[in-house]
C-alpha cells in the first residue's frame, strides 16, 4: 500500500551531501550522479527522515501527486 506523502527535494537548494540517502530506510533517496538528492517515489513511504536530516533544508513532505 502506497503512502498518502512521498518526499519532493527543491534541486535548486540541494548541496548533494548525501545525507538524506544515509537516512532513509529504504533506500529511496540518493544523490543523482553527484548533483542533487533524487527520490525513488515508488520506494518512498513519506516518514520524513530525510527531510528531518538535510542541513540543506530542500526535502519537504506533500500529499502524493502534488507539485513542488
Amino acid at each position: 500500500m502506497r503512502s498518502k506523502r512521498v518526499a519532493r527535494v527543491d534541486v535548486s537548494r540541494c548541496v548533494a551531501c548525501g545525507a538524506c540517502g544515509s537516512e532513509c530506510p529504504l533506500g529511496a533517496v540518493g544523490v543523482w550522479r553527484g548533483c542533487f538528492a533524487r527520490v525513488d517515489e515508488a520506494r518512498c513511504v513519506g516518514c520524513g527522515k530525510c527531510a528531518r536530516n538535510c542541513p540543506a533544508d530542500c526535502i519537504i513532505l506533500m500529499d502524493r501527486g502534488e507539485n513542488v
